[in-house]
């Protein structure tokens, strides 16, 4: 799957970052004979790749390095830390940056403490908190410019560049990546050069502009071979396997991989050999060839066991369950995959989870397990839904955040206007006992900032009615489109009464957007939101004002329609009217026309079984079935539940599970309305 790139390689930027900024072969030295400073130096250059190698030299040298001069104690603090890390002994690493940032505050040390921010960043980031990561990452690069250490330098410049990156600033991203070369070239340094061009290798790849990134390569090997660097070496092998597969070179994608794996096979970097093996499973997988990818994925699974890697060895064991599946073993991989799965549900991984899970669906879908893809459907969307309702709670903490603090400066405000009152009333005091023929003249003073004071309150008052107003809005309406949000749509459907549920004429539309995650892929999450903004203003075009249109997750809308047009005829004409509309929609984005469809399941509302109606919830329910087999049926198309045939036959929880195969048994009608035109073509739904 071409998500272990992402998560073992190019998303994980501060683990490979700490990991392997890179790495030389092992240099022998003679424990004693060299100065200090020297053999932490060496030790430096082997623990880029092979921490597990590292940290035993680190050990040896511990007592005699805490008591060395302020300047060794920090790098070998650092080092500790960075090997600590690179073994995934996270909160070890933790505690050694802790130390670097004590050393740094009671030395004044600009470069402890960017090391020991830096070090933060890494395990924040390895723990899954990016923007945390983030953050202590930025504040290391401001330290680190303070200094004349031009390791730190360079490396804090390309950490805050993937930081922008990991955030989508790319032209920050850039610049700052830009400032690292130009850095790294100017001091002559080639390791440095090799690790600035190999970060900004990976931007344009990410930029999707790989010609830009094909005219460093040159320069970074040339760099990686003048650094007599096997390691490094490997990184630029590694990224030029990311842009030959972006534009379809896949030979020499292959090369670049296997060139890669044996050098770091040649310098024992164990992680890395993994990482590369996943990336050759992933590979094989991609062009179809099952057998190979299951070969490379079990090496991998192998390799990934032993390294205290939860997330490398959840992404072997879900390449090796789809190399599985592609090869007829449909048992054992499924669990694969549940293996792999469950590692994400362990570290918290829930977007990678969710992409696994769109993945694994895909898999089935083609093996012709249509109950497990559907299960896998579910299982994403509920992922889904929860990534969206914690993207919704966070923008309304934001909004509150920013309430409480205009909230906190109006009570400034009045208090300053309370003081100003209390001293006038004190200097009137003191008037009134020296001059009375100033008395009236006092008075009028006073009464005119009264005055102003009440305007000043009634003011802040009218504030404070629209803040609370926007944020009663916000608490109904989804930020990013204006509709109607999820929890709006289930609180008046609680507090509708029993009796207006009951009334007939109603209808429920839920819509998907088809291939969401692929826009999202090629275009980026701008290109995603520009599409749902539009789809959700055409919507309010199609519909009446009536109608009630909610956000209902992260690429779904679900359509409440209280009144609809007469017959059953009527729900399909207006499904074949949202089809169109959207259908004939063009989203620009950044100058590239954006063509997209929708998937709609729709039901009367009410609808009943016999002479008892079925709950709103079962109805959504069986409208989200009718949604999944448009998708499973070809996508840019409509079901729509008319009724059921026979009441007698009918089994609302046996329709509920496959409701394809009610349809197919007779037990329930269902109308099939197509769109206008064939469906966008991609390669992820």
């Amino acid at each position: 799957m071409f998500a272990v790139l992402h998560c073992a390689f190019a998303r994980s930027r501060f683990h490979a970052l700490a990991l392997a900024l890179c790495v030389a072969a092992p240099v022998a030295f003679a424990s004693g004979v060299l100065p200090l400073e020297q053999r932490i130096a060496e030790i430096r250059e082997l623990n880029r790749f092979v921490p597990e190698r590292a940290l035993p030299k680190l050990e040896a040298l511990e007592a005699e390095a805490r008591n060395a001069p302020l300047a060794q104690r920090i790098e070998f603090l650092n080092q500790l830390a960075m090997a600590r890390h690179g073994l995934g002994h996270h909160g070890q690493s933790f505690t050694l940056a802790n130390e670097l940032i004590a050393l740094g505050r009671e030395y004044d040390h600009a470069g402890a403490l960017a090391k020991g921010f830096l070090m933060q960043g890494y395990s924040a980031f390895a723990q899954h908190r990016p923007s945390e990561a983030h953050r202590l990452v930025w504040e290391a690069e401001k330290l680190a410019n303070t200094t004349d250490d031009i390791d730190l330098r360079v490396r804090a410049a390309i950490s805050s560049g993937e930081s922008h990156a990991e955030e989508g600033n790319l032209p920050s991203a850039l610049e700052r990546l830009q400032s690292a070369a130009a850095l790294a070239r100017k001091q002559g340094e080639p390791v440095h050069v090799v690790m600035a061009l190999n970060s900004l290798v990976r931007l344009y790849a990410q930029m999707r502009e790989p010609e830009k990134g094909f005219v460093l390569l040159d320069e970074a090997l040339a760099a990686a071979e003048k650094a007599r660097s096997p390691g490094r070496m490997a990184t630029i092998r590694n990224a030029e396997y990311g842009l030959a597969i972006d534009t379809g070179q896949r030979e020499r994608a292959l090369r670049a991989l296997q060139e890669g794996l044996a050098l770091e096979r040649s310098i024992g970097a164990t992680k890395r050999v993994a990482v590369s093996l996943i990336n050759l499973s992933d590979f094989y997988l991609k062009t179809g060839a099952y057998k190979q990818a299951a070969g490379y994925a079990e090496q991998a699974v192998a390799a990934a066991r032993p390294l205290n890697d939860r997330k490398l060895d959840a992404t072997a064991h879900l390449n090796l369950g789809q190399a599985y599946l592609g090869t007829g073993r449909l048992a054992d991989g499924k669990r694969q995959i549940e293996l792999g799965m469950a590692g994400y549900e362990e570290i918290g991984d829930k977007p990678e989870l969710q992409n696994a899970l769109v993945e694994y669906g895909l898999a089935l879908e083609r093996v012709g397990d249509l109950p497990g893809a559907l299960q896998a459907y579910h299982r994403e969307r509920k992922i889904s839904n929860e990534l969206f309702e914690r993207r919704r709670q966070q923008a309304m903490l934001d909004l509150q955040e920013k309430y409480e603090g205009d909230k906190k400066q109006r009570q400034i405000e009045l208090l300053r206007s309370e003081n100003l009152i209390k001293s006038t009333e004190i200097d009137n005091r003191r008037l009134q006992q020296r001059v009375w023929w100033l008395l009236v003249a006092v008075f009028a003073l006073t009464a005119t900032v009264v005055g102003l004071l009440y305007r000043k309150v009634r003011h802040a008052n009218a504030q404070l009615h629209e803040k609370n107003r926007e944020l009663k809005q916000q608490s109904v309406r989804d930020p990013l489109t204006g509709l109607y949000n999820r929890r709006h749509f289930l609180e008046y459907m609680r507090a509708l009464p029993a009796a207006e549920q009951q009334d007939n004429g109603g209808a429920l539309f839920l819509l998907d957007v088809d291939h969401f995650k692929n826009i999202n892929d090629t275009y980026g999450h701008a290109a995603g939101d520009a599409v749902l903004t539009t789809i959700a203003a055409r919507l309010c075009e199609i519909l009446r004002e009536t109608d009630m249109i909610v956000r209902w997750g992260g690429e779904e809308f679900l359509a409440y329609l209280p009144t609809a047009p007469a017959g059953k005829a009527g729900l399909d004409e207006v499904a074949g009217r949202i089809l169109a509309g959207v259908g004939a929609t063009v989203v620009d984005h950044g100058g590239t026309a954006l063509s997209v469809n929708v998937s709609i399941g729709y039901a009367p509302f009410p609808l009943s079984v016999g002479k008892q109606n079925l709950a709103w919830e079962r109805v959504v329910n069986l409208v989200d079935m009718a949604l999944y087999l448009a998708k499973s049926h070809g996508r840019n198309r409509a079901y729509g539940v008319r009724g059921f045939a026979d009441d007698r036959l009918a089994s609302i929880d046996a329709i509920e599970q496959n409701l394809e195969h009610a349809w197919r048994a007779g037990q329930v009608e269902l109308s099939v309305v197509m769109g206008e035109r064939e469906p966008l073509k991609a390669a992820n739904g």
